[in-house]
């Protein structure tokens, strides 16, 4: 089982970039299905973004972000991570890395995922 830690949230106004990173270490980074997901205050956790073990050219996005965020992975650093832009104030939310080992499918639910970061926070300012 893969340990992961994630960095790059913070603060940023409306309309913003951030970019975060996952590192994985203690398991073969290429097998998993790297994703992000992301929690607001009072909400259900959701999807934002995974980058499949199978290709890392096809990233799958939520159509909440589809269009501002992009996913990528590099298999020989261990390290997933997510570039946004175009940032609203809903998308404030503490971002989770989580890794599902040869995921096929249905990348979308937590429940595949059994490796989780402890978080990192995003918040944007209208």
């Amino acid at each position: 089982q893969v340990q992961l830690v994630e960095s790059g949230g913070g603060l940023v106004q409306a309309g913003g970039s951030l970019r975060l990173s996952c590192v994985a270490s203690g398991g073969d980074f290429s097998q998993y299905t790297l994703a992000w997901f992301r929690q607001a205050p009072g909400k259900e956790r959701e999807f934002v973004a995974a980058a499949p073990w199978w290709s890392t050219t096809s990233p799958y996005y939520s159509d909440a972000v589809k269009g501002r965020f992009t996913a990528s992975r590099d298999n020989a650093k261990s390290t997933v991570s997510l570039q946004m832009t175009g940032l609203k104030p809903e998308d404030t939310a503490n971002y989770y890395c989580a890794a599902s080992y040869r995921t096929m499918g249905g990348v979308q639910y937590a429940s595949l995922y059994n490796s989780w970061g402890q978080g990192t926070q995003v918040t944007v300012s209208s």
